[in-house]
Order: C-alpha cells, then sequence, then structure tokens
C-alpha cells in the first residue's frame, strides 16, 4: 500500500468525530419529527373516515341485514327443498332469463 501523506492528525480525529456525532443525531431528530408528522396524519386520516361515515353506520344500526339471527341461529327468507339429501334452493324467474348483453 502506498502512502501519499501522513496520517491524519488528532485534531483532524477529533473534528471527524464531532460531525459524525452531529450528523447522526440531526438524522434521529429528523426521523422523529417524521414519524410524529406521519402519526398526526395517519389521526387526522381515520378521524375524517370515521366521519364521513358515521351516517352509514347510523344506517346499518337502524335497519339490520336480512338474516335474522334467532337464538344463535340464522334464519334466512327463502324457499328450499330436500332432494335425496342435497339442498336446491329455488330461484326467482327473473334469475331465470338469459343475460342481455
Amino acid at each position: 500500500m502506498v502512502q501519499t501523506g501522513s496520517e491524519p492528525g488528532l485534531l483532524n480525529k477529533l473534528l471527524a468525530l464531532i460531525v459524525g456525532a452531529t450528523l447522526l443525531i440531526l438524522g434521529f431528530m429528523f426521523s422523529v419529527v417524521v414519524l410524529a408528522i406521519v402519526a398526526v396524519l395517519g389521526v387526522i386520516g381515520f378521524g375524517y373516515f370515521w366521519w364521513t361515515t358515521r351516517a352509514l353506520r347510523k344506517a346499518m344500526r337502524e335497519r339490520p341485514p336480512a338474516a335474522v339471527f334467532d337464538e344463535g341461529q340464522v334464519i334466512i327468507d327463502g324457499e328450499a327443498r330436500v332432494v335425496e339429501g342435497e339442498l336446491l334452493t329455488e330461484r326467482p324467474p327473473e334469475q331465470d332469463a338469459p343475460i342481455q348483453r
């Protein structure tokens, strides 16, 4: 290995240590600030979503789904008949028509 200059002195090493430590601390502070901004934006976004969907949640509470729960069992409104142990459901007449494209 060929050396073209002398080794850095104590002052250069100390200066490099101070600059490196300063950059490390500034990088950590910057990452904390960015994390705080992302957290605040996330809370604001969640609040906006919650606020805009409040009417939908109210409508869902007032009108339950079509399946009614009765003591842990689901009651589905419709017709069905058992043929050889299989459950076949009847479709309404409008579903038997071919699809118009």
